[in-house]
């Protein structure tokens, strides 16, 4: 392989994993730990940083599969330019030429079965029950984009991704770490779930009209940009209330904490209601509900330390 394949696959590799986005799966990841050390005051490095690792990698597979049946639908294709952002159209790796359909699928391939053997190692040497969330977390992250079920276009790819980011993910570290699972890591991972998913919705408007014209018909292409805005405010709502649903079940008022990240919902809901229409301007509200998720993360990380 000369210099300038392997540079070009490299690069390519690294934009179609895009770091930057792990942000989703290890806030649930380190709430989880932190939750476990504040019930138990025991941690295991070992264990937690081979979860998450075994994360990260199904966080690519499912990248690569989205970017191969967006690229064939043409989805990422149909993005005009104007509407491109940082939090839209996929990785690009397929329509800028960074990789090939083929090289795609390898790399998919590749990671799937890689987490399947750590998650595999897991559930041999750590905890066996633990094996159930992870044949669902591979399952979904997989069936999110291919068929048969293809989830992310028959309109169930919010709620599979509130799933998975939440309940699935939380409680399946808290399962490795602590050997058991209860209603109060449940109820933990319910912020977690509607933020994660809120990011997803908002990231959804930049692709509106591409995604209608590759059939895509995810939530937002069946209710339309306005009526969207309505569900973006109503994610946050259910946030919170979770906040003080957990705090009533854990007889805890600390996790009324979560409301610190008003004043900038506030700010995000402003302009989703202005801009929706305008992409570039949209775009604020895009990064200011990556930024509720991630200081929500490290309050209720914060909290469960302090047990």
């Amino acid at each position: 392989m000369n210099k300038s394949k392997f540079h070009r696959l490299w690069n390519g590799f690294w934009q179609l994993a895009d770091p930057k986005i792990w942000i989703a799966s290890t806030i649930p990841m380190i709430v989880a730990g932190a939750y476990a050390y504040g019930r138990t005051g025991k941690f295991n490095f070992f264990w937690f940083g081979l979860s998450l690792i075994g994360i990260y990698l199904i966080e690519i597979g499912k990248n690569a599969l989205n970017e191969i049946v967006d690229y064939e639908s043409g989805v990422d294709r149909f993005i005009k330019p104007e509407n491109r952002t940082p939090f839209s159209g996929g990785k690009k790796t397929i329509v800028q030429g960074k990789l090939t359909i083929k090289e795609v699928k390898i790399i998919a391939l590749f990671t799937m079965l890689a987490a399947c053997g750590i998650g595999l190692a897991i559930v041999l040497f750590c905890e066996p029950s633990v094996l159930w969330i992870g044949i669902s977390g591979v399952l979904i992250s997989a069936f999110y984009s291919i068929p048969p079920f293809k989830l992310s276009y028959n309109g169930l790819g919010e709620i599979a991704v509130g799933v998975t980011y939440g309940p699935l993910i939380t409680s399946g570290m808290y399962l490795v770490l602590t050997h058991q699972i209860d209603i109060y890591v449940l109820l933990v991972s319910l912020p977690i779930g509607f933020l994660v998913t809120n990011i997803l919705w908002i990231n959804q408007f930049p692709d509106y009209e591409a995604d209608a014209q590759g059939h895509k018909y995810n939530w937002l292409v069946r209710i339309g940009k306005k009526k969207g805005v309505k569900v973006y405010i109503a994610l946050y709502i259910a946030s919170y209330i979770s906040f003080i649903l957990l705090s009533i079940v854990d007889k805890n008022p600390l996790w009324l904490l979560g409301f610190i990240t008003l004043p900038l919902v506030i700010q995000s809901i402003h302009i989703a209601e202005k801009y929706y229409n305008d992409i570039p301007r949209l775009i604020k509200a895009n990064a200011k509900t990556i930024q509720v998720y991630q200081i929500t993360g490290l309050i209720m990380a914060i909290i469960s330390l302090l047990m």
